[in-house]
C-alpha cells in the first residue's frame, strides 16, 4: 500500500513504529572542541552508525513493510551505493529476494556490502539510461517490485524518522543542516521539523559541483543536475518530482560548498568526533562552517548521513 500523498504527521509516527525493530536509534554526538572552534552548539546525528551504514535503511524498511503483501517476487532497484545496501539488508530482514543494478564503477566497498546481504547484483554501464534499462529488464523478468531510492512517499516517510528522533532528543534545536542528493532525507527532515519542532529551520547542504537543488531554489523552477562531479558521491543525484516541491516549499536556504571545504570538514569529523564517514556526510558541517557567523551560540543539528567509505580512496 504505497503512500499517495505527502506523509502526514501520523504517517511519520506510524513509520517510526513500523521500522523500529529493524533500525538503530542512532546516537547524537557532540564535540566541545568543535563548538569552541566555530562558536556553534553542534549536535551530530550519527547515521553513519546506522544499520547498512547510512540513513537509507529507514526508508527502504518502511517501503518494504508498507508493501509486503505485494512482494512475493522480491524487490529491485538501481543504485551505486547506500540505497543498494539498505534495500539488500531490508529485504534480507524480511526474507525477500533483492535484485540490485549497480554501475560497473560503483565503489568496491559498497558492492561487497550488497553481496554480503545476499542480494543479486547485475552490473551495467555507468549511465542513468543503462541503469534504468537494465532494471526494467530485471523487473519484467522477475516480477520484483521497484523500490525507488528517494522519489517515493514511502521512502520519504521512513527518512523522516531520523529528524523526528533528533528534534525529540535535542530540545529547541534552532536549525538543522541536511545534505541534498535526490532529496529523500531533506524532504523527510522538512516534514518532521514542521510537525514535531516548528521553530527548527531546515537548511540544505550541497556540493558546488552537484548543485541542482541550489540552482532550482534560486531560479524558482526545476533545474536537473548536469554531469555532477564531486567526491560526495551520494549527493550526485537530481531531485525527484516528489521531493522537489517539498524542498522548495520548506527549506530555509541551501548552502553550497567546494570540494576542499568538504575535505576539510571530513578531517574535522575524523579528528574530533572520531567517526568514519563518507564525503557526503561532511557536507553539512562544511556548510555550517561557511555560515557560522549566522549561528553563533545557536543549537544546530547536523546529520552524518553515511559511513560507507572506501578507506583506500580517502580524499585526503
Amino acid at each position: 500500500m504505497h503512500l499517495q500523498e505527502v506523509p502526514s504527521k501520523s504517517e511519520i509516527i506510524a513509520a517510526h513504529q513500523r521500522i523500529r525493530n529493524f533500525v538503530h536509534f542512532t546516537p547524537v554526538l557532540t564535540s566541545q572542541k568543535l563548538n569552541k572552534l566555530f562558536g556553534v552548539k553542534m549536535f551530530f546525528k550519527a547515521e553513519n552508525l546506522q544499520k547498512g551504514g547510512s540513513f537509507k535503511i529507514r526508508g527502504a524498511t518502511n517501503a518494504i513493510l508498507l508493501n509486503k503483501e505485494s512482494l512475493k517476487n522480491g524487490v529491485a532497484t538501481h543504485s551505486s551505493g547506500n540505497h543498494a545496501q539498505a534495500l539488500a539488508l531490508a529485504a534480507k530482514n524480511q526474507g525477500l529476494t533483492a535484485h540490485i543494478v549497480m554501475p560497473e564503477n560503483a565503489p568496491k566497498v559498497k558492492v561487497q556490502a550488497v553481496e554480503g546481504y545476499g542480494a543479486h547484483i547485475t552490473f551495467c554501464q555507468p549511465t542513468l539510461e543503462a541503469r534504468e534499462t537494465t532494471l526494467k529488464n530485471i523487473v519484467n523478468k522477475t516480477g520484483a517490485m521497484f523500490i525507488l531510492p528517494y522519489n517515493s512517499y514511502d521512502i520519504i516517510a521512513g527518512q523522516a524518522t531520523m529528524m523526528k528522533e533528533l528534534v525529540e532528543e535535542i530540545d529547541k534545536l534552532d536549525a538543522a543542516f541536511i545534505p541534498i542528493g535526490g532529496g529523500g532525507l531533506i524532504s523527510g527532515s522538512i516534514l518532521s521539523a514542521e510537525y514535531f519542532s516548528p521553530n527548527t529551520t531546515v537548511i540544505g547542504a550541497e556540493p558546488e559541483q552537484a548543485d541542482d537543488a541550489y540552482q532550482s531554489l534560486k531560479a524558482g523552477s526545476f533545474i536537473p543536475s548536469k554531469n555532477p562531479d564531486t567526491i560526495a558521491d551520494g549527493l550526485k543525484t537530481s531531485l525527484g518530482d516528489l521531493t522537489y516541491p517539498i524542498i522548495m516549499k520548506g527549506v530555509n536556504d541551501i548552502i553550497t560548498v567546494s570540494e576542499q571545504e568538504i575535505v576539510d570538514a571530513m578531517k574535522l569529523i575524523f579528528t574530533y568526533l572520531k567517526q568514519v564517514i563518507e564525503p557526503s556526510a561532511a557536507v553539512p558541517l562544511a556548510a555550517l562552517i561557511k555560515e557560522k557567523a549566522n549561528f553563533q551560540k545557536k543549537k544546530v543539528g547536523l546529520v552524518l548521513c553515511g559511513g560507507n567509505v572506501d578507506l583506500e580512496k580517502l580524499p585526503f
